[in-house]
């Protein structure tokens, strides 16, 4: 069976974005592009997919260009995950959200059929986020694995990422490592 793994950053805190949803703390998103070699599918909220298609659908129109998001150029990483992402099936898991717009790209309305996709034969999914998508998955037992990159500041308020987790979830810590940047990775099994 394939695994769901939720990749977060987060602050030491545990805040995953700032009050007006400010990203504006991470750097780059490199460290999390380790996981490409063993997925086959996106999973996203329909709170964090629009930015997200707005920011890889920009890299691939002008790979060169200044971001809005960071006001730099993207990364030799950024690039070649937006080229990835280009023709990787993305799952947007959302009752309201009526169209999206990258080719990619199709809507769920049922965690359900996310359920059913897990026992059909591929790679593991990536649960790219936000907060409200990661914790209904783990409150209906879809996330085998969870990556938190806990970034070494303090936000201070902002958006936590299990306020909306129902209930106790016991971990596995599996692994601990620190990178360059300073960033600690705990990758648990769920």
């Amino acid at each position: 069976m394939r695994k769901i793994i939720a990749a977060m950053r987060m602050s030491l805190d545990g805040i995953i974005e700032g009050p007006n949803g400010e990203m504006d703390w991470v750097d780059t998103w490199n460290d999390t592009f380790d996981l490409i070699p063993q997925i086959d599918t996106c999973i996203l909220g329909r709170g964090m997919y629009p930015n997200y298609e707005q920011y890889w659908l920009a890299i691939l129109a002008n790979p060169e260009g200044i971001l809005s998001f960071s006001g730099k150029a993207a990364s030799k990483g950024e690039i070649a995950y937006a080229r990835f992402a280009d023709k990787t099936p993305h799952i947007v898991l959302s009752k309201t959200l009526d169209k999206v717009n990258w080719k990619v790209a199709r809507i769920v309305r049922d965690i359900e059929e996310i359920r059913s996709m897990k026992q059909q034969p591929g790679k593991d999914m990536y649960a790219v986020g936000g907060a409200t998508l990661v914790s209904s998955l783990m409150n209906m037992g879809l996330i085998d694995e969870l990556r938190l990159d806990i970034h070494p500041l303090v936000l201070g308020g902002g958006k936590t990422l299990f306020k909306d987790v129902k209930e106790r979830h016991a971990l596995k810590l599996l692994e601990t490592k620190t990178l360059k940047s300073g960033i600690v990775r705990l990758i648990y099994r769920t």
